[in-house]
């Protein structure tokens, strides 16, 4: 990762272990809320080239590698360079997975090998613009966001969110939450007692709670992966944190975090206030 010292911003360059996140495209509103169209934030510390192929993309549409290098009057290097920044930045896309690859492994940039696979990748597929029409979608797409939390915890406030990396800032999932409630779609309140900040709720997760309140206590233990989004032990469920590893397990009982280092654990459990 390189810094670009005029921007104060990093900027990135192709690697073999880049992550890549795979989603379906009917979750792509919300996935992409943190984008909302080309804006000064999405172009932020990428080099001049990188925002003379915004442009020409922009001008011109879906473009081949090559149109684009004749179209800008620079390096393929250089052009190669951009495109990445540009990926990264969430500001384009491609046809398929060939046009990454070929950024990545110089050897499918050179076309070595035989066969099909002979031939430049670079010629394979087109690059656009992710958000060519520039409509700022971004409220919405929040809102999307918070349906996909509220489906997710059924009750979502700040402390709940502490483990997720991909949302948008608290302030926006707040104001969308809020203009939900007024639309009586979700329901506000103090839902969890020992939490500050305000609390929303699907109607159907607020029936539960007070559905669950009466129940006796069955004894049953429910182990989850570490990696899954219920693992609030240390930060909703009393006790130390445990590190979202998909190696790992967490177990629960009656909504309490299991100390297994203890023969006969003490389980403490959240209030609830419904």
């Amino acid at each position: 990762m390189l810094r670009d010292s005029n921007e104060n911003a990093h900027r990135v360059v192709p690697t073999s272990v880049a992550p890549i996140t795979f989603f379906a495209r009917d979750d792509a509103e919300w996935m992409l809320a943190r984008q909302g169209g080309i804006s000064s934030e999405n172009m932020k510390g990428l080099s001049p080239v990188s925002k003379d192929v915004r442009d020409f993309l922009k001008a011109r549409g879906a473009s081949f590698f090559a149109d684009i290098v004749r179209g800008i009057r620079k390096l393929k290097a250089e052009v190669e360079s951009a495109l990445w920044e540009l990926t990264a930045a969430g500001v384009i896309t491609a046809d398929g997975f060939d046009n990454l690859r070929a950024l990545i492994d110089p050897r499918r940039r050179a076309g070595q090998g035989s066969g099909r696979s002979a031939r430049p990748r670079h010629s394979v597929g087109r690059w656009s613009l992710l958000f060519p029409d520039e409509t700022d979608q971004r409220g919405t797409a929040i809102e999307s966001t918070c349906w996909m939390l509220l489906k997710r915890y059924g009750i979502v406030f700040r402390d709940v969110l502490t483990r997720e990396s991909i949302l948008p800032r608290w302030r926006e999932i707040l104001m969308a939450l809020r203009r939900l409630e007024a639309r009586g779609e979700v329901r506000g309140g103090r839902f969890v007692n020992g939490f500050l900040g305000e609390q929303f709720a699907l109607p159907i997760a607020v029936d539960s709670l007070r559905a669950m309140r009466g129940r006796p206590a069955s004894g049953e233990i429910i182990t989850v992966s570490a990696a899954d989004p219920l693992n609030l032990v240390g930060i909703i469920v009393p006790g130390e944190k445990v590190p979202g590893n998909s190696g790992r397990l967490v177990s629960f009982h009656e909504g309490a975090a299991v100390d297994e280092s203890q023969s006969h654990p003490s389980f403490k459990t959240v209030e609830c206030a419904v």
